[in-house]
C-alpha cells in the first residue's frame, strides 16, 4: 500500500515492504519500490535518516523480512549555485521527462573550476528552470567542450534514474563521426582499458589495469590524408574515443591534448596541411543517439546533421584532394 505526496522540494510517501521482497537489502527494495529516484539517491536519503524502516534507521546492507514500513521524509536539494542564463539553445525534441539537445562545439556541459557560468547548463536552466530540482540539472551523460552533437538530459527524476540505468546497462547507443589522420583498418574494436594518467591528472590514458574501455569504429570515408570513421560506443569513459583513436595510431585531426604527431600528412600538399592544422578543435561529432524512452518505453533514435565547421573541412579536403 502507498501513499505519496510530492511537492516542489518536500517527498513523503510511506509505503510497505512486500512480502516477497523478504531477505533483500534494504536499498534494493527502496529501488524496486521508488523508481522515481536513483538508488544513490534513495541511499543517501537512507543514510542520512530521512527514510525510516518500522521507524528506525538502516544501513543499505540492511535485509529486511517483508511487512515493515518504509516513511520517506526528505528534501530534494536545488542547485542553487547555478544560475540562469539566456544563451541559444538547438533543441532537437523536447517532452515532458526528456530533452535532447544539439550542442554546439566550445559550449561547456556544467559549470565548474574554470567555467562558472555560460554552459549548457546555465542556458537549460533559463529554459526549463524545473530542472533546478533534478540532480546536476538532469545531466546523465556529458560531452566535452569541443566536441558537438546530440545530447540527452532528463526533465524528471523518474526519467533520470531511467536513464543513468540504460547508460549502466549499455542499452543507450551512440554514433560519433571522428576525423583522424591516416587510414585505419576499414573497421575494427578497441579493447582497452582506461584510468587516469599516471603523471597527468587531467589527462586520461590507456591503463591495463584501468576500467574496461570499449569502441568499435568503422572506415566511412578515406581523403588523400585522413579518414573519416563512424565510431560507436559500448562503455562511455572520460575521452575515451580521443584515447582509443590515438592508442591505434590514428589521432583525432585537432585534438591538443592527445595527438601524438601527424600521421599521414607527411606526403600531403601544403594546402592540405594548412587546412587539417588550422582546424581549431578535435574533429568529434556525437551524430546519433538511441534510447528507450524513459516513461513511454519506446525504442527512440535522434540524430544531428554534422557540425558546419568540420563539414566545410570535409568539403575543402575533398577539393584538395583531387
Amino acid at each position: 500500500m502507498t501513499d505519496r505526496q510530492y511537492t516542489k522540494t518536500h517527498i513523503q510517501a510511506q509505503i510497505q515492504v512486500p512480502l516477497e521482497e523478504s531477505g533483500s537489502r534494504i536499498d534494493q527494495v527502496l529501488a524496486r519500490l521508488m523508481p522515481d529516484y536513483s538508488r544513490a539517491r534513495l541511499t543517501q536519503w537512507l543514510t542520512d535518516g530521512q527514510i525510516l524502516v518500522d521507524g528506525a534507521r538502516l544501513k543499505p546492507k540492511n535485509k529486511v523480512l517483508g511487512g515493515e514500513q518504509i516513511v520517506i521524509d526528505a528534501e530534494l536539494e536545488a542547485q542553487t549555485d547555478w544560475s540562469a542564463e539566456d544563451i541559444p539553445l538547438d533543441l532537437v525534441h523536447v517532452d515532458n521527462d526528456l530533452i535532447i539537445v544539439n550542442k554546439p562545439a566550445g559550449l561547456v556541459v556544467h559549470p565548474g573550476h574554470g567555467n562558472p557560468s555560460g554552459t549548457l547548463v546555465n542556458a537549460l536552466l533559463s529554459r526549463f528552470p524545473e530542472l533546478e530540482e533534478i540532480p546536476r540539472a538532469g545531466i546523465v551523460h556529458r560531452l566535452d567542450k569541443d566536441t558537438s552533437g546530440v545530447l540527452a538530459v532528463a526533465r524528471s527524476l523518474k526519467a533520470q534514474a531511467n536513464l543513468v540505468k540504460q547508460l549502466k546497462d549499455r542499452s543507450m547507443s551512440r554514433q560519433y563521426a571522428a576525423l583522424v589522420y591516416g587510414h585505419p583498418n576499414r573497421e575494427g574494436t578497441v579493447d582497452a582499458a582506461m584510468d587516469r594518467h599516471r603523471l597527468q591528472r587531467t589527462k586520461m590514458a590507456v591503463v591495463y589495469s584501468g576500467k574496461p574501455a570499449i569502441t568499435h569504429y568503422r572506415l566511412s570515408e578515406a581523403t588523400a590524408h585522413c579518414a573519416w570513421l563512424d565510431v560507436k560506443l559500448e562503455t562511455g569513459r572520460t575521452h575515451q574515443i580521443r584515447v582509443h583513436l590515438t592508442h591505434i595510431g590514428h589521432p583525432l585531426v585537432g585534438d591538443p591534448v592527445y595527438r601524438q604527431g601527424r600521421p599521414g600528412l607527411g606526403q600531403a600538399t601544403q594546402e592540405a596541411r594548412a587546412l587539417i592544422d588550422a582546424f581549431p578543435r578535435q574533429a568529434l561529432h556525437a551524430k546519433t543517439l538511441g534510447l528507450i524512452h524513459p516513461i513511454h518505453g519506446q525504442q527512440v533514435e535522434f540524430e544531428v546533421p554534422l557540425a558546419s565547421d568540420l563539414h566545410e573541412l570535409s568539403v575543402a579536403l575533398r577539393r584538395v584532394d583531387v
